[in-house]
């Protein structure tokens, strides 16, 4: 079983219900303040957090930022930049667990992330 956080600040219903419909019964999500997604991914108890906002790496990814490190932490998309799927493939396979991106662009980016997760299960 995956364990996905959903944190940031818009779209965590509709990221964490395309999470589901991706993962089946293979992933378990939950929605959190980002403070506790973060801190979820830190002490184990989720593997991966995933999180949106209207910049993609400011309250999307802060907290993760600030509690996993920047190591462990990816901008996927901005505005103007929407996600490239070599970038996200490249991301979770080099170990990354934490996922930014904008609201506009949670469709795109967040089947590409979970098809890499799911393959590296």
């Amino acid at each position: 079983m995956i364990k996905i956080v959903v944190g940031g600040q818009v779209e965590k219903q509709g990221i964490a219900d395309l999470v589901k419909e991706i993962g089946g019964e293979k992933v378990q999500v939950e929605i959190k303040s980002d403070i506790h997604a973060a801190n979820d991914v830190k002490t184990n108890k989720a593997h991966y957090y995933l999180g949106a906002c209207h910049t993609g790496g400011g309250g999307a990814l802060s907290m993760a930022m600030a509690l996993l490190t920047r190591d462990k932490c990816a901008t996927i998309s901005m505005p103007g930049k929407p996600p490239k799927e070599e970038d996200i493939i490249k991301a979770v396979q080099e170990g990354k667990v934490a996922f930014g991106f904008t609201g506009d662009h949670f469709e795109k980016a967040v089947p590409i992330i979970m098809n890499e997760i799911l393959k590296k299960a």
